[in-house]
């Protein structure tokens, strides 16, 4: 990974290392803070609890883990299924967010990955989604329940897909979302479930009329 040239200050460091500190807390905030927030507090403290909550050894356990010879997954983004571009959705209004997703490496994604919410807007409750293991080139679509915000206006979000040690990887996926009074888009996906709904019924034959 790019991060193996990170050049961490030593001096920096070497105050941590005479701190001696054993708040976990402080610990976690600022070993995720050295690393750029590419990890999330839970990975943070898998790395430091590894290390026995030495700030240093547990940079360096996460460079070793991260060096090339272990392999990231890869995640390209592929298209929006739902929410293109040009489509604008009514305020206050449920949707369905879909995304076609692609495997891009040589591996097969490891168990637990999710796509996680991390930044912008999140467009109601759901900050997170399990998403299957792809076998290498594989695609698969991810949907996300939504809500959009009151007002009319732009709306933009940000996911990306998080391993379950808490590694972010592959593209920035994002949501935007035009909010406007007389937008069709959540009427559309309302009307097609309907229609689904409706097709799956039993249909009754009318018996004639005597």
């Amino acid at each position: 990974m790019e991060g193996m040239d990170v050049d961490l200050d030593p001096e920096l460091m070497q105050k941590f290392s005479c701190l001696g500190t054993t708040d976990k807390d402080v610990l976690i905030s600022e070993f995720q803070r050295l690393l750029g927030f590419q990890l999330n507090p839970a990975g943070c403290a898998f790395f430091l609890d590894m290390t026995n909550w030495n700030l240093q050894a547990a940079i360096g356990a996460y460079y070793d883990f991260e060096s090339p010879n272990i392999s990231v997954p890869s995640m390209a983004f592929v298209e929006d299924v739902t929410i293109g571009e040009g489509e604008s959705i009514p305020p206050d209004t449920q949707f369905i967010k879909t995304w076609r997703i692609q495997n891009s490496g040589a591996e097969a994604w490891p168990p637990g990955v999710c796509l996680k919410y991390v930044g912008g807007d999140q467009f109601g409750h759901v900050n997170m989604v399990t998403v299957r293991s792809l076998e290498p080139q594989e695609v698969a679509d991810v949907s996300v329940q939504m809500c959009s915000p009151s007002r009319a206006g732009m709306y933009q979000g940000q996911w990306r897909m998080c391993t379950a040690t808490g590694l972010y990887y592959g593209d920035v996926i994002w949501v935007i979302l035009s909010v406007e009074v007389g937008g069709l888009l959540g009427v559309t996906q309302q009307l097609s479930s309907f229609e689904t709904e409706f097709n799956t019924q039993p249909h009754r034959k009318e018996s004639p009329v005597p």
